[in-house]
C-alpha cells in the first residue's frame, strides 16, 4: 500500500541530511500528539509508538525524494494509520473498527482537510499521554525515560547522553515500561478528579527531577545540562496549557524559568561553576525572569495558595529581582523556607534554610541547624551537607575544620566539576 497521503503536497525536495533534520524536528515538536492520537485510535500505547516509529522510517526514506510535506505531523499520523490498518488486515481482524478508521482516513483526504489537528489547539490526547507516561505502576526511572521519549520526543540515545547511562539501559526501561502498562491494562484516559491530584504530583515530580538534573548534574564532566532544562521547561509549558487551573503546574513552570534564568552566569568560559555571590547578574536572562514571574502571578491569581513549587518559585524570584547578594531579601527567603518546611518537610529544605539563615543572621546560627542535620543522619552521604558546613566553618575562621569538611564533600560529589571546586576550596581553606 502506498504510504504517502496524496492530499499532502511537498513544498521542496531536500537532500538526505536536511530531510533527516526535518524528521527530527517534526518528531520533537509533534511526537506527543502523534502518539497520543494513535493510542486513542488503536487502544494500545506500545503499538501506537511502534506505528509512529515505522512512519518515521518511511519519512526518512521518502522525504529526501518527495520533499517535506506541508503538514508533516499529519503526514506521519496518516501513514501510521495506514500501517495500523495493514496490521489488522494481516491478522485477519478486518472488523468494523478497521473499516471505520479507513473510511475516516479516506474522507479526510477527499475533503482535502488537514489530517491531524490545528497546530495552535491543545489536544486532550497529549494530556492522556502525560498521565500514562507518569502512571504510578512505573518506577521513577521509567517515568522519566517514557516522558522524555513519548512526550518530549527525545531519542533513547539523547536520553542516555543526558543522564549518562548506556543507551541499552534507557531502551530496556522504555520497553519494560510499555510492557508494564500493557500488563496493568492502564486505560488511555485522564484520571477522575479524585485520582487526579496525586497523579499530577507524580507528573510534576518527573519534570522537577528532569530539571534538577539539568541544574546540577548528579555525575559526569559537566556541571549543568541545559538541554535537559529546555526540555523540562517546554514540557512544563505544555502542561500549563493543558491544565490552566492547576496552580502548582504554573508554580513549577515559574520555578524552572526563574532558576534557568541564571544558567548563563553559573559557569565560566571553561565550564567551571560560578557560585551565586560571584555571578555577573547582567548575564541573567531577563526574558526568563519575566516569564517566570508571570507564571507565579498566574498561580497566585488562582487563589488557592502556594504549594511547594510555588514557594520555591517565590524564593527564586527573590534572587531574580535582587541587584546583588547583599541586597537580597534574605529574611523573606528564610520565611519562605520555613513555610516550605512545614508544607513539604525534608532535610534538603532544612539545609537550604540554613544557608539562607547564614546570609541573613550569620554563620553561627546556621551552623546549629547544620549540626542538628548531621546528628540526625538524614543526609548521610549527601555531599552538600559537608560542603555547606565547610562554608560556615570557613566564615567563622575555623579553617582546619573547614578543610576537612570540603575534603569529605569532594569525596562524595559525583560530578567532576563540582568535585574539583570542592577540592580547590579544601586547598584554599588550608592556607
Amino acid at each position: 500500500m502506498d504510504s504517502s497521503p496524496h492530499s499532502e503536497t511537498a513544498r521542496s525536495t531536500p537532500d538526505t541530511g536536511s530531510a533527516e533534520r526535518a524528521v527530527a524536528a517534526v518528531w520533537r515538536i509533534e511526537s506527543a500528539r502523534i502518539v497520543g492520537a494513535l493510542t486513542r485510535m488503536v487502544g494500545d500505547f506500545g503499538l501506537a509508538e511502534d506505528l509512529a516509529q515505522e512512519a518515521l522510517v518511511d519519512a526518512l526514506r521518502q522525504w529526501p525524494v518527495d520533499g517535506v510535506p506541508r503538514n508533516a505531523g499529519a503526514w506521519l499520523t496518516a501513514v501510521a494509520k495506514r500501517k495500523a490498518i495493514d496490521r489488522w488486515r494481516r491478522q485477519e481482524r478486518l472488523d468494523e473498527r478497521v473499516a471505520l478508521l479507513a473510511h475516516d482516513l479516506e474522507q479526510e483526504q477527499r475533503e482535502g482537510r488537514d489530517l491531524l489537528w490545528d497546530p495552535d489547539a491543545v489536544d486532550d490526547d497529549v494530556l492522556r499521554l502525560i498521565f500514562i507516561s507518569c502512571h504510578p505502576v512505573l518506577s521513577k526511572e521509567a517515568q522519566v525515560a517514557l516522558t522524555l521519549r513519548v512526550v518530549g520526543g527525545l531519542s533513547s540515545e539523547e536520553i542516555a547522553r543526558a543522564f549518562l547511562v548506556p543507551t541499552a539501559t534507557v531502551q530496556q526501561r522504555i520497553v519494560r515500561a510499555k510492557k508494564t502498562l500493557s500488563a496493568a491494562n492502564v486505560p488511555f484516559e485522564v484520571p477522575s478528579r479524585e485520582e487526579r491530584a496525586p497523579r499530577i504530583g507524580a507528573i510534576l515530580g518527573v519534570l522537577y527531577l528532569i530539571f534538577n538534573e539539568a541544574h546540577a548534574a548528579s555525575s559526569g564532566p559537566d556541571w549543568m545540562r541545559p538541554e535537559l532544562s529546555d526540555e523540562a521547561i517546554r514540557l512544563g509549558r505544555v502542561l500549563a496549557a493543558l491544565m490552566p487551573q492547576e496552580p502548582e503546574v504554573h508554580g513549577l513552570l515559574a520555578l524552572m524559568e526563574l532558576t534557568a534564568a541564571r544558567f548563563g552566569a553559573r559557569v565560566d568560559r571553561h565550564g567551571d561553576p560560578v557560585l551565586l555571590a560571584d555571578q555577573d547578574r547582567r548575564r541573567w536572562d531577563r526574558g526568563r525572569i519575566s516569564r517566570g514571574r508571570a507564571s507565579l502571578a498566574t498561580a497566585d491569581a488562582l487563589g488557592r495558595g502556594r504549594g511547594a513549587y510555588g514557594l520555591q518559585a517565590a524564593i527564586a524570584e527573590c534572587h531574580a529581582v535582587a541587584a546583588s547578594v547583599e541586597e537580597t531579601d534574605w529574611e523573606r527567603i528564610v520565611l519562605l523556607y520555613e513555610a516550605l518546611g512545614r508544607l513539604a518537610p525534608s532535610p534538603v529544605v532544612e539545609l537550604n534554610r540554613a544557608a539562607a539563615v547564614a546570609m541573613g543572621t550569620g554563620p553561627a546560627s546556621a551552623l546549629l541547624i547544620i549540626d542538628q542535620l548531621s546528628s540526625s543522619g538524614a543526609l548521610r552521604g549527601y555531599h552538600l551537607l559537608p560542603a555547606t558546613r565547610g562554608e560556615l566553618l570557613r566564615r567563622l575562621g575555623r579553617e582546619e575544620e573547614a578543610r576537612s569538611e570540603f575534603t569529605v564533600a569532594a569525596g562524595l560529589a559525583g560530578n567532576d566539576r563540582e568535585r574539583s571546586l570542592l577540592e580547590r576550596k579544601a586547598r584554599g581553606a588550608q592556607k
